[in-house]
């Protein structure tokens, strides 16, 4: 088991390399570690991500083969069986480190922000209901100057829609929040930057 704090900068370190585009070669996992990984895994990080192209989590953090635990989601919402997966990956593979990692220009808040200010009737249920699970964490701002802003508006609600997954896994889950008290378990929030590849840790991250 790797503390969280030892994960977290493990991550940051992938990113920096991801950054220089200097990958280490051992994210480029060949025949011996998919056998050595077949009798089982222990990845050192779970990433709640956004199922955005443009962010391939390994890729991102520079890891390879067994090394990140992934959840992938439009917007990176917290549904209940997303919460199951984190369960799942705290308790079973003793995983400290949980990050919740949203991107800059989300498309899923985009249409969130766009259908709070300008419903549409036709959605799909499905849509909608991602649609609700990000409506919560974000819709304050409208009510404040960001609203005459779009790019800051959508910055602001992008990071205001981490912390608000970031709250809900700590505090939406016995098993998490009792990891979190009593066994070293960390939930941060990040966000990854589309133009530049760098990982923002926030939300009194160490």
């Amino acid at each position: 088991m790797i503390p969280a704090r030892d994960a977290l900068a493990r991550l940051r370190e992938g990113n920096r390399r991801f950054v220089a585009e200097a990958p280490s070669r051992d994210a480029v996992e060949g025949r011996a570690r998919r056998l050595e990984l077949a009798a089982g895994q222990e990845p050192f990080a779970a990433i709640l991500g956004c199922s955005d192209s443009r962010v391939p989590v390994e890729i991102v953090f520079d890891q390879g083969l067994g090394d990140l635990f992934v959840i992938r989601v439009a917007g990176n919402i917290v549904a209940p069986s997303l919460i199951g997966s984190v369960e799942f990956a705290a308790e079973q593979f003793r995983t400290r480190l949980v990050v919740v990692l949203g991107h800059t220009r989300c498309g899923a808040i985009e249409t969130t922000l766009g259908q709070l200010q300008r419903p549409v009737e036709n959605q799909s249920r499905n849509l909608r209901s991602i649609v609700d699970f990000i409506r919560p964490g974000i819709e304050g701002l409208l009510a404040t100057d960001l609203k005459h802003d779009h790019d800051a508006l959508v910055h602001a609600a992008c990071r205001a829609n981490i912390r608000a997954s970031v709250n809900h896994l700590r505090h939406g889950s016995n098993v998490i929040e009792n990891l979190i008290q009593n066994a070293g378990l960390m939930v941060v929030g990040a966000e990854y930057s589309l133009e530049t590849g760098v990982v923002d840790f926030f939300d009194h991250v160490p």
